[in-house]
């Protein structure tokens, strides 16, 4: 959508507004340097880099209320589960929306008048149509141009490749819960340094969060990132086998997901106002979440 604003086949933009979790890939950190360099600042869009912290320092500080990831969960009692997903709402639209009302001139807590707010722009593909929602605030309206212009996912990839910019990186955290088995892969065979990170801080949430440990919450399981529960270094990204695969058809069958998730992960992915629902856990008294 900024390239498209940037070359007027959609009105031009005030703002673009990057949510930063702090733990994206550098890909993802390069690839924004780069559109802000070669398609924003000749456009004249200022391109706005919001945050509200480190989701990986956070998740590992016992002084932060973190906002839990969906971690997956392995009972004592051998049950698999899920933690609640709180990262999209705190990460990304709660930065965002700190920044509109300041841009407003309305910001927290001042009360914003009933005419005031933005139209804001939100990226999803025809192929995604489920995914478009309404703001849940009155000063934002959103607005799916690309579903208005009846673009799919192939159209943008065509597009973007016409500009020098197929090889646009996903934007997810280093570390999501959410990746399927073909981006670990990716981590771990191009990328080095960020797959010794992402094993380390699975290594480190296998008790439970950092604050609970801290309080004396009472550990009633394990935390995983990968799907399989079992320490990323070890997980079966390169192949699932027969008693896995049954396994997991189970726990798909109990809480949603498509088998395609395993190897290629969630589609509906993290984006503000476009994510997956906040995931409900399979059961919720894990010492995780605080």
């Amino acid at each position: 959508m900024l390239a498209l604003s940037a070359g007027r086949i959609l009105p031009k933009v005030d703002y673009a507004i990057f949510a930063d979790t702090g733990w994206e890939p550098r890909a993802v950190y390069a690839h924004l340097d780069r559109l802000e360099r070669e398609v924003a600042e000749p456009a004249g869009i200022p391109v706005l880099r919001v945050s509200s912290g480190n989701i990986r320092k956070d998740a590992l500080d016992p002084e932060h209320r973190f906002a839990s990831m969906p971690l997956y969960v392995l009972n004592k009692d051998g049950k698999p589960g899920m933690t609640r997903r709180q990262c999209t709402g705190e990460y990304k639209i709660k930065p965002i929306k700190k920044k509109v009302r300041e841009l407003l001139g309305y910001p927290y807590p001042a009360r914003i008048p009933k005419s005031i707010f933005v139209e804001q722009w939100v990226g999803i593909s025809t192929d995604e149509f489920h995914r478009a929602k309404d703001a849940d605030v009155r000063y934002m309206r959103n607005r799916h141009p690309l579903i208005e212009m009846g673009w799919s996912r192939s159209d943008c990839v065509r597009y973007l490749t016409s500009l020098g910019l197929a090889d646009t990186p996903k934007s997810s955290c280093l570390g999501c819960p959410f990746h399927g088995n073909a981006q670990w892969r990716h981590i771990r065979d191009n990328s080095p340094e960020e797959w010794q990170d992402v094993v380390e801080f699975d290594a480190a949430i296998r008790q439970g969060n950092a604050r609970a440990n801290a309080t004396g919450n009472k550990l009633l399981g394990e935390a995983f990132l990968h799907r399989s529960r079992v320490p990323l270094s070890e997980a079966p990204i390169d192949h699932i086998t027969a008693a896995e695969w049954a396994a997991m058809q189970q726990e798909l069958t109990d809480t949603g997901p498509d088998l395609a998730d395993l190897e290629q992960g969630v589609i509906d992915g993290c984006s503000p106002w476009a994510c997956r629902s906040e995931v409900e856990p399979v059961q919720d008294d894990f010492g995780l979440a605080s």
